[in-house]
């Protein structure tokens, strides 16, 4: 806890060039996520004159500071970074094998779907003639 208070008040970048993707789109995530609270804040707020504007524009404010500020926490960078780090050694699958695999789930699901459609209709009519 003290560390994430400590790293709340520190004004400099945390290893600034290790991770730089997944701590990018970590702080977007973050930041859109607070900016639509904040719009939902406003918009909720009916008419309240300029406090309508007023605090959710205090709510955006902090809401990116602290969500800067998160992503530069010393454990939460490094976690981030070794996210990237192991992202780097993923082999993504080819556009073939893409498709191959997405049809086979496709596939497979409309299977099942069809599978329990079978199974509740035949339930229905048992519990109907039972009951």
């Amino acid at each position: 806890m003290a560390e994430l208070i400590a790293g709340m008040f520190n004004g400099s970048s945390y290893k600034r060039t290790q991770g730089k993707v997944a701590r990018q789109l970590t702080l977007a995530a973050m930041a859109v996520a607070v900016a639509v609270g904040a719009w939902k804040l406003s918009s909720t707020s009916g008419d309240g004159g300029v406090w309508q504007y007023v605090i959710p524009l205090l709510v955006l404010t902090f809401g990116w500071w602290a969500s800067w500020r998160v992503v530069n926490i010393p454990r939460f960078a490094d976690f981030l970074i070794s996210v990237e780090a192991e992202m780097n050694k993923v082999s993504w699958p080819g556009r073939t094998e893409l498709w191959r695999a997405s049809t086979v789930v496709i596939i497979v699901i409309f299977f099942l779907a069809g599978l329990l459609l079978i199974y509740d209709l035949i339930l229905k009519s048992f519990f109907s003639w039972v009951f």
